[in-house]
């Protein structure tokens, strides 16, 4: 048999949770078609993997890389992780659909995640024609779409806080049939975000039925992660139990603010008894104690209504500003941000006007001391009018002993909740979640090496063989023969995430080889500009 490529000498830990063993890996074609021992003829490709693992290629259950990968295909800082398949469309957030009606307003939004200087040159309408547009820029690793709950109604209603019409409802049904059809693997929710904030669980019930009479997934950034968090958690069974989807993905799992650090052996249980009693709940994590998101999720709900711009003018207005202030540290839906944690976790990320680009990286608390403010929600107000309501930040909310717990838990994965960015270039910009480039190093050297709080076989299986039965990939995520060759080869002694808060753009280290559907993409450390990735398509 000639093959195109073996892997020789390596340990496999084939991605089941089983041990390790001593394997040569064939792949002819892109796929796997032999592991045993292997004589491979004068002119195979030879990896020696001597001394290194080898396992399935990393699947990112949370990816924003949707909002990068029109720009740059490569996914340099997420396939440099191992990663060879992303899951995109998350927390509600999709690039598609787009109303032409509404295209301005859906512009208004990405212009929120794209770095400066940057456009999307959107072509498309449906979620089909999405896809077939992304199918043809191409991508490093392969791809798998959720269509975003933001989207659908943003698409439908716009920003308006209020219950959808009878043919609001049924364009926003239309949307997600159309996307099920092409491929998407379910919808996604960002319960914090806006319009999407606006829409009660029976309207997120009523979708969600849509996308069970497709065999689809029900994934959702929650309402609460602090305070409110079983809460929250139980809303997304409700939604999944009674509208038949196969299952619900609960995003980023974490218990933010430090009055409620702990509540993670109840939520844990919450999905342990959920999946006991028939409904198949699980999870995804990053390894990290700050979260990520936009400075904008600070103020109420209330404040986004009418879209950006209309933001922008209550923080202008003196009333409607002292409104604001007092709603944020009186109300309930963000004291886990405020109350619980301080502005002194608050830390900005992305920042575009000369005035204020140079405090990324600072906490809010340390800004308003250096220009001199009263408080922080003054410095906060003039940084999101002189952003015009653009800017990211990180939050430091979580406790390293439910990152533990969470991590190790039955039904949880692992995620980045990041895009895939650069070292240079536009995509380089800020101060991003070291998450964005250290995820997956950072569990199997962090976590598993020098913490030890599980074994290597078992953190592989939740980036791997978990992921792919959550997606019902059949042909991915597993070293078996006739699966689609999508392999790392790492060095377990050595690997670790480098990427900082204070020093993100830093590449892991110990990754030598990724393959994406046979084909060498990191060769030794190094990116090979190549596409060999695919769209794939829920079936």
């Amino acid at each position: 048999m000639k093959f195109d490529i073996v892997i020789k000498n390596g340990r496999i830990i084939d991605g089941s949770g089983n041990p390790w063993f001593k394997a040569d890996i064939g792949i002819i074609k892109g796929k796997i078609t032999k592991i045993g021992l292997i004589d491979p003829s004068a002119k195979t490709a030879i990896i020696d993997a001597k001394g290194l693992i080898v396992c399935p290629g990393f699947i990112d259950i949370h990816s924003h890389s949707d909002y990068t990968m029109p720009f740059d295909p490569l996914v340099f800082s997420t396939v440099h992780q191992g990663i060879t398949t992303l899951v995109v469309g998350m927390c509600g957030a999709s690039l598609a659909p787009v109303n032409p009606e509404k295209k301005e307003l859906f512009d208004k939004e990405f212009s929120m995640s794209a770095p400066p200087g940057l456009e999307y040159n959107i072509t498309w309408s449906s979620f089909s024609e999405y896809l077939d547009a992304m199918e043809k820029i191409g991508c490093s690793s392969n791809v798998a779409h959720v269509i975003g709950f933001g989207m659908i109604r943003l698409a439908a209603m716009g920003y308006e806080d209020r219950k959808p019409t009878k043919d609001e409802l049924q364009q926003m049904k239309d949307s997600i049939r159309d996307a099920m059809i092409a491929g998407a693997f379910g919808i996604s929710t960002g319960l914090i975000y806006t319009p999407q904030v606006y829409a009660d669980t029976e309207e997120v019930l009523e979708l969600a039925i849509e996308v069970a009479k497709h065999n689809g997934l029900y994934f959702s950034h929650i309402r609460n992660e602090g305070n409110l968090v079983i809460e929250a958690i139980q809303e997304v069974i409700e939604i999944v139990e009674k509208s038949g989807c196969r299952g619900g993905q609960i995003a980023h799992h974490k218990v933010s603010g430090k009055a409620n650090w702990g509540l993670s052996k109840e939520t844990l249980k919450l999905i342990e008894d959920t999946n006991q009693r028939g409904i198949s709940i699980t999870c995804d994590q990053y390894p990290y104690n700050r979260g990520a998101t936009s400075l904008i999720t600070l103020l109420p709900p209330w404040t986004h209504e009418g879209g950006l711009d209309k933001l922008v003018e209550r923080l202008k207005d003196p009333k409607m500003k002292e409104k604001i202030k007092k709603d944020l540290y009186e109300g309930t839906t963000y004291e886990s941000f405020i109350k619980n944690s301080g502005w002194d976790c608050v830390y900005i990320s992305s920042l575009e006007t000369d005035k204020w680009s140079k405090f990324m990286g600072k906490s809010l608390d340390e800004i308003t001391k250096e220009v001199g403010e009263k408080e922080p929600f003054e410095v906060l107000c003039e940084i999101l009018i002189a952003e015009e309501a653009k800017g990211g930040m990180t939050v430091e909310s979580m406790s390293e002993e439910d990152i533990q717990r969470i991590m190790t838990g039955r039904y949880t994965m692992i995620g980045t909740d990041g895009s895939a960015i650069s070292l240079i270039g536009p995509l380089s910009y800020g101060k991003p979640h070291p998450r964005y480039f250290g995820t997956f190093p950072r569990v199997l050297g962090h976590y598993v090496r020098e913490k030890k709080i599980m074994i290597l076989e078992t953190a592989i299986r939740k980036m791997t063989s978990l992921s792919a039965q959550r997606l019902g990939l059949t042909d991915r995520g597993l070293l078996k023969e006739n699966m689609w060759a999508d392999i790392v080869v790492f060095n377990s002694e050595t690997i670790i995430d480098n990427a900082t808060f204070t020093n993100p753009h830093q590449l892991s280290v110990g990754i030598e080889y990724v393959l994406v559907n046979g084909e060498v993409v990191i060769e030794k450390g190094e990116h090979q500009s190549n596409l060999p990735g695919k769209t794939l398509r829920s079936t």
